[in-house]
């Protein structure tokens, strides 16, 4: 299954030599020793090779008709799982794509939250050889947005910008910081999106007048795709302060789920290219058959017009040499159905894969449009907290619901089997509960209570006489506790503010 998919433009630096061999950089650099190949020692001028072994294995074919050199790196797991890194440049279009493949996996749909586009981008770009795109560089670090460059911004935000990648826009939080870490964001999405950060937030009325007050504001980020079509999404700061990695995480898989959505020329895949290699050598080995055909019949003609003009002896001597031509003749027609079977057969093998992938294909199709695995609803804007937490308060919610349903109604039942089939833990009921027994009792706040609250995602802060208790430090989600309390009922009103708030 495809995990990752971007076309770049490439310059004049970048030639066959330095792709090939910064391909081969990247593989001996590897940080992890079981993805390096052994002895690679490439003869510069050979496009047509490969090294390795069954399980780790580099290979580089060249499409001369096309000026297109590919590369196929693949690694085979102890547990079977085969990972395919492609890299296939045209140097008549100036343009590459790299691709990164893995087997398919029932428990693979989703992103790697941690996902980070592929380190060969990184050497690329380094290297400078990667056009610019549109009016910015395609970059692994972020571009700041400041007075002087705000027609750039208003170009994206406005559909102007005319770049082919996606351009992912940072805006300042109200304390004029950043939503995430920026350097971080543009490391993971090097390659395939440009991360532009607003500088400061004095230039909010500024950039307000460009866009049409279109811009997005107050630590929200803004990903704007190349396909009009699709417009821009727009993702929520949801903390009061600091960097919110959940929202990054989101970016990079909004990101990466629209790169991996584009359709791409079968000349610029692995496959495309082995496929039109395995054509054009078919091809020629069948005209050339031909041709050893007609001369094989022009001179039987021309034997037999001298078998006739000889004496017995001499065409007993022109019969030997006619036999030993034919049967060398033979052997290179052999040579050439040998040639052509297995060229047949190779091209078998990669229909053969492509109808696996097929079936990949139809598999996760099937897994997500089936009627038992179809999402009842589909997220919104909110993210997570901690992992299910949002199915957890959904379930909760269905859950308390049903005792206000009359028993055995079409409502109750279709709410208890959304409930039977969601694996619901009841971690909000038990979160609930933990507040109310730390808040029994509460008569200030010691270590041991500040800890267990910490625990549960709470941000205490002081605010003169009272501690500011914030959920997650999302500034929505917040209550106050005394310092010193002067009523028995304090904890208990406190936890049921909590409780009502955020569980």
């Amino acid at each position: 299954m495809l995990l990752f998919s971007t076309t770049l433009g490439i310059n004049n630096s970048m030639t066959k030599y330095n792709f090939v061999r910064s391909v081969i950089k990247w593989n001996q650099n590897s940080a992890y020793d079981e993805n390096i190949i052994p002895g690679i020692s490439w003869n510069k001028e050979d496009y047509n090779v490969r090294f390795g072994d069954d399980t780790v294995w580099l290979d580089i074919q060249e499409f001369r008709k096309k000026n297109i050199v590919a590369v196929r790196y693949e690694k085979t797991d102890s547990d079977g799982v085969v990972w395919d890194s492609d890299y296939v440049a045209n140097f008549d279009e100036m343009k590459m794509t790299v691709r990164l493949e893995r087997s398919y996996l029932e428990t693979a749909l989703n992103l790697n939250p941690g996902f980070s586009t592929p380190l060969f981008l990184k050497i690329l770009i380094e290297n400078g050889f990667v056009r610019k795109d549109g009016a910015l560089e395609v970059s692994n670090k972020p571009f700041f947005i400041d007075e002087s460059s705000i027609s750039i911004l208003s170009d994206v935000i406005n559909g102007r910008s005319g770049c082919g990648l996606s351009v992912v826009y940072v805006s300042k939080t109200g304390l004029n910081e950043n939503p995430v870490d920026v350097f971080e964001l543009a490391e993971r999405l090097k390659g395939v999106a440009h991360v532009v950060v607003q500088e400061s937030i004095v230039t909010n009325s500024e950039i307000g007048k460009a866009t049409g007050n279109r811009n997005e504001t107050h630590g929200a980020v803004g990903i704007y795709f190349p396909n009009r079509a699709l417009g821009s999404k727009t993702c929520f700061y949801r903390k009061a302060a600091g960097i919110d990695p959940l929202l990054a995480d989101e970016v990079v898989r909004l990101v990466i789920q629209y790169s991996n959505t584009q359709m791409t020329d079968p000349i610029y895949t692995w496959q495309g290219v082995n496929n039109a290699l395995l054509r054009e050598r078919l091809v020629k080995k069948r005209a050339e058959r031909l041709r050893a055909e007609e001369a094989w019949k022009e001179a039987e003609k021309k034997a037999l017009d001298i078998l006739n003009s000889m004496s017995e002896k001499e065409r007993d001597i022109r019969m030997q040499a006619t036999a030993e031509a034919k049967s060398e003749a033979d052997k290179l027609l052999e040579a050439f159905e040998d040639d052509e079977e297995r060229l047949k057969k190779q091209i078998e093998e990669l229909m053969a894969a492509n109808e696996k992938l097929q079936i990949e294909n139809q598999r996760l199709k099937n897994k997500i449009d089936s009627n038992n695995s179809v999402p009842l609803l589909f997220m919104g804007d909110e993210n997570d907290f901690y992992p299910g937490e949002i199915k957890d308060l959904i379930l909760t919610v269905l859950n308390d619901a049903l005792e206000d349903l009359k028993p055995n109604s079409r409502r109750a039942d279709i709410v208890k089997d959304i409930i039977a089939n969601n694996k619901f833990e009841k971690i909000t009921e038990k979160n609930a509960e933990e507040i109310k027994r730390l808040l029994k009792d509460y008569d200030g706040l010691n270590s041991v209570l500040r800890k267990a609250l910490e625990n549960l995602g709470f941000v205490i802060t002081e605010e003169g006489k009272h501690y500011k208790v914030t959920y997650f430090a999302d500034g929505r989600y917040h209550t106050i506790f005394s310092k010193t309390p002067s009523c028995k009922r304090a904890g208990k009103e406190s936890a049921s503010d909590i409780i009502n708030t955020v569980f």
